[in-house]
């Protein structure tokens, strides 16, 4: 480079901004770990790679790096609306044995004959645990419907008396639940003017894999079931697990002085490890109370999990072999393979269902790692729609048609065989 080109760009680099500040340097570049300023796991916002584990990462002085369009840091334990991640919800009132249930339901109604993903949640939890998990099902399958429910005595979902006098027993039965899970689908439909069902896949997480489960045996939706999907729960291990659960129960707040509060502990404690996620699901969970006995923790859970203790058998007694006992297309997600049972281990051994592993995600796989939960989802409907499939032509229809191409056919269209066509002709 001649003297005047060195001296040109000197003036012009001299000129330029100062570099913005590196968060990470490149690993090629031979930085050691004192010079990395690592995320802390709290403030982890989406469950996918953000950036080249081999690439310079150099943000933008404006905004931060992790950070999703319209979430900012600034307000990152707040809450976020179903607005966000429905389009409508839905109040479906039923009276049954002198009760009054309202069911509550979020709604994104399909389009263009698209699949509707009926959603139930664990126990504790509420519709809103697959809020980001359903966004993100949308960006893949836009036509896709979702559609997430309270169960009775969860989220928004109420149960009273229908004379109005005295307190309404607790039923989370497995049968109930599966009941209302059938209410729930039928009456959206008639209240959404559905002329029949969409194609339906049902998904489940820990209880609520136990519900849909028992609705995919007793085959109920019929053929507009095309597959179901189980999330982190089996039968064994969720038998074993109920052990230690009271413990689990006694060592968790009883209550939290805000709301922001509770999502904190909730992203602290890794019970939900996405950020987005528990802005989106926590304040569900908890209610404000009138009169607490302590005013400086008034918010409390919407579900006393110890109260539902007698009905812990019963949601998982029997779930494997119903698991691959019911007809239809079947996937069961994991967070580690150490959760898989003898009779799993067997049915997975002879193809009789998917299985998949997230082994970065906790218990709320959905929560945890909503944009791959989706994308598993996504795929197996895919393998699982019918109206993609091309069937191969019947056995008659190949013959009728090589039978026309040769010019010999009966009037009626029957196919003719060899004697048959003695003394027939063609037809001029």
């Amino acid at each position: 480079m001649s003297e005047l080109q060195k001296s040109f760009a000197k003036s012009k680099l001299g000129k330029l901004p100062p570099d913005p500040p590196q968060i990470f340097d490149s690993p090629t570049a031979g930085a050691s770990s004192s010079s990395m300023h690592p995320l802390d796991e709290a403030s982890y916002d989406d469950d996918s790679s953000s950036a080249s584990s081999t690439g310079t990462i150099v943000p933008s002085p404006s905004r931060q790096l992790f950070a999703r369009p319209g979430r900012g840091s600034s307000s990152a334990l707040t809450s976020l609306n179903w607005t966000d991640f429905f389009t409508q919800e839905l109040f479906l009132p039923e009276e049954n044995n002198n009760i009054n249930i309202v069911h509550h339901v979020y709604l994104t109604p399909p389009t263009d004959s698209g699949p509707l993903f009926v959603m139930h949640h664990g126990a504790g939890s509420s519709g809103l645990s697959f809020a980001v998990c359903t966004e993100e099902i949308r960006k893949i399958i836009p036509k896709a419907g979702i559609l997430s429910l309270d169960a009775r005595d969860h989220g928004s979902t109420t149960t009273t008396k229908a004379d109005g006098h005295g307190e309404v027993e607790l039923d989370l039965s497995l049968e109930t639940l599966s009941r209302d899970l059938m209410f729930v689908i039928r009456e959206t439909q008639s209240k959404m003017g559905w002329d029949h069902l969409p194609d339906i896949v049902l998904v489940g997480h820990s209880l609520g894999g136990a519900v849909i489960t028992d609705v995919a045996k007793k085959g109920e939706l019929g053929p507009k079931l095309l597959a179901y999907a189980v999330l982190d729960v089996v039968e064994g291990s969720a038998m074993d697990a109920l052990q230690s659960m009271e413990k689990y129960l006694s060592t968790r707040p009883s209550r939290f002085p805000s709301l922001t509060s509770g999502i904190e502990w909730h992203t602290r404690s890794r019970t939900i490890r996405n950020r987005v996620s528990a802005r989106a699901s926590v304040p569900s969970l908890l209610y404000e109370e009138e009169n607490p006995a302590d005013p400086s923790r008034r918010w409390v859970w919407r579900t006393n999990l110890g109260n539902t203790k007698p009905f812990w058998e019963n949601w998982f007694v029997g779930l494997s072999r119903k698991f691959l006992e019911a007809r239809g297309g079947k996937l069961l997600l994991l967070a580690g393979t150490d959760r898989l049972d003898k009779e799993l281990m067997i049915g997975q051994m002879q193809g009789k269902y998917q299985l998949q592993v997230l082994p970065e995600a906790g218990h709320f796989i959905q929560e945890d790692q909503p944009a791959k939960t989706a994308q598993i989802l996504v795929d197996f409907y895919k393998r699982n729609d019918r109206s993609a499939l091309v069937l191969p032509p019947k056995v008659a229809d190949m013959q009728a048609s090589s039978a026309m191409k040769k010019g010999v056919g009966a009037p009626d269209g029957k196919v003719l065989g060899d004697n048959e066509r003695i003394g027939w002709t063609k037809r001029p």
